[in-house]
């Protein structure tokens, strides 16, 4: 039996010795030599997201933690992000990270495990998204009545644009711009929120106009298959649309984020043609009828005016009548004005007589007297002292004229020259637009004459008939009258009545007798 030498701690001192990056190679080669490919289930606990885009997270069970790192490339494509609390079903290899002694799962694919995650995580971002309010109704904008553009945001290949279109061709055209994105899959969502924030970058008139509604649009599918539109960046970006949004996502019964953040929700992409143009048939409908109602209206309105116009004319009174009483009283007062004259003559001779009565020539020269010598006495003190006053006037404008600059009385003159030319000017301004008004009244109350004379209706053909008793409108009158005089366009003819005259009373006026 050979005997073996131990050491202090009962370990062979014939062991290799090993280095800490020796030892952790090995490790990780059996590590990654047994466990190459494996799918782990768990819940996924704390997650990190540094700048470099890697995705960092702990797989739990009620008795175990296992790391996960997910590199960026791959978590770009991942259709589900991991999220805390999520259970997810995780696939990918085991290594070592030896920096800090530990063993991890380098993820490759990671996906919800099973619809019950899926809905746990949709129901947890909606009451997210709802605390935000983004889901309130007051944020929601009217569609418009009538697009003239319309943006279509879905895939180009598939029947739900055909659909749009030919629903559209049949209600209302208008003009179509489609945003072509993938419906399904990874590259979904952030092709749907690039497409609806590109149609509200447009420039409204731009070459390529910018749309007044959008209408995200996809047929029916699986939970899996609609997953893209419950992503939070899709429902961000049609919340932000300044463009008023119409959801068609899958069938009646399917329910997105989307349809919660957008203004109006089609129940089919079909539903969504239809509430984004009205029926054609029917708008035109209801404006023929609109014309009929105003033509109608219109009539009525005319005719009732036309109406009360005529009564108004049958008030009025005719204008011969209107003449008759100033007339009678012009004579009246042209009678008594000879008489009127006489008597004031003499009324004033009267005055006359009486003033010059009170006149004598002693009176006169007594008072030619009076006022000589006063004016005698005012003469002789009035010389002087219009000679102090002079010497005054002469001083103070002495020191006037010496304190008086050239100068200033040119720039006064200057001043007036152009006051003077500019108030001239607008004189022969004022002067050239008066007549220039004067006569535009003048022509424009000449059409009103020729529009209200009947002048303008014997030139069409008629006659206006006129008996004793004024205008004639009537055989029975045309046969009682004595004469006729019929008045055409061009003149007057005068025509022999049907009857013999009547002795007629002469007719009192209305002040006849009666002094004014």
């Amino acid at each position: 039996m050979d005997l073996i030498d131990e050491g202090p701690g009962g370990a062979p001192d014939n062991a290799p010795e090993l280095s800490v990056s020796e030892i952790s190679g090995a490790v990780k080669r059996v590590i990654e030599g047994e466990f190459a490919y494996v799918r782990v289930r768990g819940e996924v606990g704390r997650v990190s997201r540094p700048r470099s885009g890697h995705v960092y997270m702990d797989l739990k069970d009620d008795r175990s933690v296992l790391a996960g790192v997910m590199w960026k490339g791959v978590a770009a494509r991942q259709q589900t992000q991991p999220e805390e609390g999520m259970e997810v079903v995780a696939t990918g290899r085991l290594t070592t990270f030896p920096g800090q002694s530990r063993y991890q799962i380098v993820i490759e694919d990671i996906r919800p495990a099973g619809l019950g995650a899926l809905m746990a995580m949709l129901e947890k971002r909606k009451a997210a998204l709802a605390a935000e309010g983004l889901f309130a109704p007051e944020r929601k904008k009217p569609l418009p009545f009538l697009p003239e553009v319309i943006g279509v945001v879905t895939s180009p290949s598939g029947a739900v644009i055909r659909d749009i279109l030919h629903r559209l061709r049949d209600r209302f055209p208008r003009k179509v711009l489609i945003w072509p994105v993938a419906v399904q899959g990874a590259s979904c969502a952030p092709e749907v929120a690039r497409a609806i924030a590109g149609f509200n970058q447009l420039t409204p008139g731009g070459a390529l106009p910018r749309p007044d509604l959008l209408i995200v649009a996809r047929g029916g599918g699986s939970v899996e298959d609609l997953w893209g539109f419950n992503e939070e960046v899709v429902a961000r970006a049609a919340a932000a649309s300044e463009i008023p949004l119409i959801s068609a996502v899958g069938h009646e019964t399917d329910t997105t984020l989307i349809d919660f953040v957008s203004d109006q929700r089609a129940p089919t992409p079909t539903a969504a043609a239809e509430l984004a143009v009205p029926v054609r048939l029917e708008l035109l409908g209801r404006v023929d009828e609109a014309q009929a109602r105003m033509s109608r209206a219109m009539g009525l309105r005319v005719e009732t005016r036309g109406q009360r116009l005529r009564d108004l004319a049958r008030a009025m009174p005719r204008p011969g009548e209107l003449l008759d009483g100033p007339r009678q009283r012009l004579d009246v007062l042209g009678e008594r004005l000879p008489q009127t004259l006489v008597r004031g003559v003499e009324r004033r001779r009267a005055l006359l007589s009486e003033a010059a009565g009170s006149l004598r020539p002693s009176l006169l020269r007594r008072a030619i007297a009076v006022e000589g010598a006063r004016l005698k006495d005012r003469a002789g003190r009035t010389g002087p002292a219009l000679s102090r006053l002079v010497a005054g006037k002469r001083a103070a404008l002495d020191q006037r004229a010496a304190r008086l600059s050239s100068r200033a009385v040119t720039r006064e003159i200057a001043t007036g020259q152009e006051r003077l030319s500019v108030l001239s000017r607008r004189f022969e301004a004022v002067l050239s637009a008066g007549p220039q008004a004067a006569r535009q009244r003048l022509e424009a109350q000449g059409r009103m004459l020729e529009t209200l004379s009947y002048k303008g209706t014997l030139e069409r053909g008629y006659a206006v008939v006129r008996g004793e008793g004024g205008v004639v409108t009537t055989k029975a009158a045309a046969q009682e009258a004595v004469g006729l005089e019929i008045e055409f366009s061009d003149g007057r003819l005068k025509l022999g009545g049907g009857r013999a005259p009547k002795a007629r009373k002469p007719e009192q006026g209305p002040d006849q007798g009666s002094l004014f």
